[in-house]
């Protein structure tokens, strides 16, 4: 039997690719396993997602600046690459697929120490910490975006463009309009959402700005486990801290989106068509990753940008009424884009590195 071992994990961009790789790997036969953390958002995206096998290991979070937590956290990544050694030798599995995130530091240097080959999926524009580390244990290096390389080995990369999710392209706007409670309402829809984790600047920035946002729009908002503010109440306003099952039909239903700029998530929303404004992450809560995803979009015509330090009630009322009265300058350029069919192309590479491995 064919057996593979999927990781990823820290936010839900770290594990999307994993869930729209899952379906073709078991209708092809694949006995899956998955090793994340035990806390991770990757635990309960997998275990709702397929009835799999999930292990749990050690992990310490990756930090490129000063905290006492980075004295311990080596020896949490050494105790998790140990017990994903372990795990791997017990299992032997063909291949080890990695989306990234600090758990999947461990499991490629398990996966690497049982000689076991590993294929890294990198979604941004620049590496993460985590897959500049992992990528010389692996014996390749998929990216979404073809620049992504220059930092890379570039002789282990392999280019195959964004990997969607097949279900979203099957969304229903009338399950949602139910499940969201919006009735006779004929208001266009801003899907508001600021990654798993949730963003609180665009939080308080769409809740500051409700009382006029709500009268040209309805407003679906995914605001992060434990944000839910219960004081922000309005007919036109709905409220979420994660939808997971739904979201297809969410995307089908909503006019425009309001976003931080993670790879996975600005792929899926060109491929919709929806029109788009991002809030990227700043340099100093990230590696300015999401700036440079923001501003490929932006310079292809797909997206309005707003910087989060310019980020305020009335900037984004602002930038929002620019999205709308460009929407369909926007449409036809996101119309151009030519989707290849990345996820097929990762699968056969997932195959033809298994099968290198038995030769």
């Amino acid at each position: 039997m064919k057996k593979i071992m999927l990781t990823g994990g820290g936010s839900a961009g770290h594990v999307t690719v994993n869930l729209a790789l899952l379906p073709k790997l078991l209708q092809a036969g694949w006995n899956v396993k998955y090793i994340g953390s035990e806390n991770g958002i990757e635990k309960e995206l997998i275990q709702d997602a397929a009835q799999i096998s999930y292990y749990s290991i050690s992990t310490g979070k990756l930090r490129r600046y000063f905290d006492w937590q980075n004295i311990k956290d080596p020896f949490k990544v050494v105790k998790g690459a140990y017990q994903a050694y372990r795990i791997m030798k017990k299992e032997k599995p063909n291949i080890v697929f990695s989306k990234g995130g600090f758990v999947s530091v461990p499991v490629v240097l398990g996966a690497w120490l049982n000689r076991i080959p590993v294929i890294i999926h990198e979604s941004d524009y620049t590496p993460g910490l985590a897959n500049k580390l992992a990528a010389p244990f692996a014996k390749l290096i998929c990216t979404t975006f073809p620049e992504t390389a220059e930092g890379l080995n570039m002789q282990k990369c392999a280019y195959t463009g964004p990997v969607l999710r097949e279900n979203l392209l099957q969304g229903n706007a009338g399950r949602a309009r139910s499940f969201v409670g919006m009735k006779d309402s004929k208001l266009p829809v801003v899907l508001v959402m600021g990654g798993s984790l949730g963003a609180r600047s665009i939080n308080t920035a769409i809740r500051q700005s409700l009382s006029q946002l709500t009268k040209q729009y309805f407003i679906i908002h995914i605001c992060g486990k434990g944000q839910i503010d219960e004081t922000a109440e309005h007919s036109h306003y709905r409220q979420y801290e994660y939808i997971h099952e739904q979201i297809a039909d969410i995307l089908a239903l909503s006019d425009y989106v309001i976003s931080r700029a993670g790879s996975n998530s600005i792929f899926e929303f060109l491929a919709l068509r929806k029109p788009m404004l991002l809030v990227p992450l700043s340099k100093n809560q990230s590696r300015g990753d999401q700036i440079l995803n923001a501003a490929s979009f932006e310079k292809a015509g797909y997206c309005k940008v707003l910087l989060e330090e310019n980020l305020s009630s009335s900037s984004l009322i602002k930038s929002l009424e620019q999205l709308a009265l460009q929407k369909e300058d926007y449409k036809e350029q996101m119309s151009k884009f030519n989707q290849q069919d990345a996820l097929m192309q990762l699968y056969k590479l997932i195959e033809d590195v298994a099968f290198q491995s038995t030769k």
